[in-house]
């Protein structure tokens, strides 16, 4: 992957890791450098899946290598380059439940989005949290931080433009999935109820299998065409008990 020099960001404030799920906001004091883990966030089963230099933790969609251009390592961020069409990346790993944080930015009309519960079987197809940048625009089914085409986020905080960046957070917990973004909380909904179902139904995805509900899967940061930049994506596994299933 090339790597080349740009200007850098003040990293956001990052999420307080602590055994209580679902995970609290940190205090905006507490910062640790970009793409690192805090030793409370260790503690509490935090992940790194991109450290700023390489990213191992990441392949292209139906294959086992990250693809040779189109997705580069820039100062610390992981960019998807405008203008071309590498395909998308998916995660290494599959994840059932989980607390996945990441921050992002992009120009202005930029459109990208990561999409969760991937399962290749069924081709490039999850549950998409949209990200969009184009502050004051129409809060709908399409919007940043709603799940692409199904649900409308609510009460959305400011979407910030390039060079400031965007702090997003998606949590799976049972059949409660939860979506942030720049701290609050704007989406929850519950995997396979009649809400979500008649809202697939109404949607391009009436057709998937198993659309709408709960799949261990994999993370994709999709290619929409856009300059996107992401880093410090990390990840929590949360252990079966906390989702009610037997010990």
């Amino acid at each position: 992957m090339k790597t080349t020099v740009l200007p850098g960001l003040l990293p956001l404030a990052l999420l307080s890791a602590t055994a209580t799920i679902p995970l609290a906001l940190a205090n905006p004091a507490e910062t640790t450098a970009p793409n690192t883990l805090s030793a409370a966030e260790k503690a509490a089963g935090w992940e790194l899946l991109f450290d700023g230099k390489a990213a191992t933790s990441w392949r292209s969609f139906g294959k086992p290598t990250f693809p040779e251009t189109g997705w580069e390592v820039q100062d610390g961020w992981l960019v998807k380059k405008g203008g071309q069409k590498p395909g998308n990346l998916v995660s290494r790993d599959e994840y059932t439940d989980y607390e996945f944080s990441w921050e992002w930015r992009m120009a202005q009309g930029g459109n990208n989005g990561v999409k969760y519960f991937v399962d290749e079987q069924r081709g490039k197809l999850g549950h998409e949290y949209q990200m969009l940048s184009n502050p004051g625009g129409k809060v709908n089914k399409g919007a940043t931080a709603g799940f692409y085409a199904v649900l409308a986020p609510r009460d959305l905080p400011a979407i910030k433009v390039a060079p400031a960046s965007n702090h997003s957070r998606i949590s799976v917990l049972g059949n409660r999935v939860k979506h942030w973004l720049n701290g609050k909380l704007v989406l929850e909904y519950t995997l396979g109820s009649e809400e979500v179902l008649a809202n697939v139904a109404l949607s391009k995805f009436k057709k998937v299998p198993a659309f709408g509900k709960k799949v261990t899967g994999r993370l994709m940061l999709t290619d929409h065409g856009s300059e996107c930049a992401f880093r410090n994506l990390k990840i929590r596994r949360l252990p079966a008990t906390a989702t009610g299933k037997a010990k």
